[in-house]
């Protein structure tokens, strides 16, 4: 009976052991090259990791390389960023090429930055090599910045802009469009700001002092370093153009309002000969009302034979008159005859 319990008890144990053996297996590579590269990282944490489901490799080797860098990181910071979905490898590189620059970089900073959706790696790069920004952008809709001058001329400008990251804004700062708004806005107000164009193009440079000294990069995630003007040509002549279409836009004013006054000069034709109608018609019904008013005087005794025969003469002689003092004289010269 004892012997039964004593081989139990063999059994349980060897299995234990297997199990066991099988569990540290998985884990025994890895847990060996961070010993031996005095980045220690224990059995019961890489287990913990895999219950949590953390990609070991990931943790393991980005700890390493913190450690070889001189980094101190725990195993437990890596594994937090990595469960708040960060790029623990990016991190860790990031922060050695910062550390290899001199430039200063804590954990939190790189994590924050990380999680903001902010490349890190690409800004300490950016910040050890400045990298240059066209404006406009080459993908843009506009190849160039437009401006006019005071004199009306159109002046096409492209800039370049040379800018490093600057890691203390980037959480929180302005883009790379932002720039390139705010340079395009200021070459804008430089050109139009110039009395002449020939000033311009005489001296581009002062173009970039202006832009630069406007302080564009405030609330940015960039240093801006220099302005240079790559190319400026010139464009239209907006002025002329302007004053071409304020001329054609006069002209058809005016040809309104001169219709306007001939459609009311023409009414008033109609209206003048209406009324000369309307005076002819009262005239012809007057005289329609002088024979009337004869045949009632002769009733009446108001009026004479004699005087209707010496009315006649009157009127007999005064159509002579008219006759002989017609507009050619035609009847003058027939009485000297």
């Amino acid at each position: 009976m004892g012997n039964s319990i004593l081989i139990g008890l063999g059994i349980l144990a060897a299995l234990i052991f297997l199990i066991l053996v099988f569990v540290v297996g998985q884990f025994i590579n890895l847990w060996v090259q961070a010993l031996f590269s005095n980045a220690k990282v224990s059995i019961l944490d890489l287990i913990g990791m895999r219950l949590r489901k953390v990609d070991l490799r990931t943790v393991v080797f980005s700890r390493i390389r913190a450690v070889k860098a001189g980094l101190e990181i725990s195993t437990s910071q890596l594994e937090t960023h990595y469960l708040a979905g960060g790029r623990v490898p990016i991190v860790i590189s990031a922060m050695i090429a910062a550390r290899s620059a001199g430039i200063p970089l804590s954990w939190n900073t790189s994590t924050a930055i990380d999680l903001a959706g902010r490349d890190i790696l690409d800004a300490v790069q950016t910040s050890v090599n400045p990298k240059v920004i066209d404006c406009p952008a080459t993908n843009g809709p506009r190849a160039t910045i437009d401006a006019v001058a005071k004199d009306g001329i159109q002046l096409r400008a492209k800039a370049r802009v040379t800018v490093r990251t600057n890691i203390a804004r980037l959480v929180g700062g302005a883009t790379e469009e932002t720039i390139i708004a705010r340079v395009g806005q200021g070459i804008v107000s430089t050109i139009g700001s110039a009395h002449d164009h020939k000033q311009v193009l005489e001296n581009p440079d002062e173009i970039s002092k202006k832009v630069m000294s406007s302080g564009l990069d405030a609330g940015t995630a960039f240093e801006i370093l220099s302005i240079d003007i790559a190319d400026i040509d010139v464009g239209d002549n907006i002025g002329a153009k302007l004053q071409a279409d304020q001329a054609e836009a006069d002209k058809k004013r005016f040809q309104a309002e001169a219709e306007k006054r001939r459609a009311l000069a023409l009414a008033l034709e109609q209206e003048n000969k209406a009324k000369i109608h309307e005076n002819r018609a009262l005239v012809v019904l007057a005289e329609a009302e002088v024979p009337k008013a004869m045949a009632e005087a002769f009733r009446k005794g108001n009026l004479g034979i004699m005087d209707y025969y010496r009315m006649k003469n009157i009127q007999a002689d005064s159509s002579m008159r008219n006759a002989i003092a017609g507009p050619q004289g035609g009847g003058s010269e027939a009485l000297h005859g």
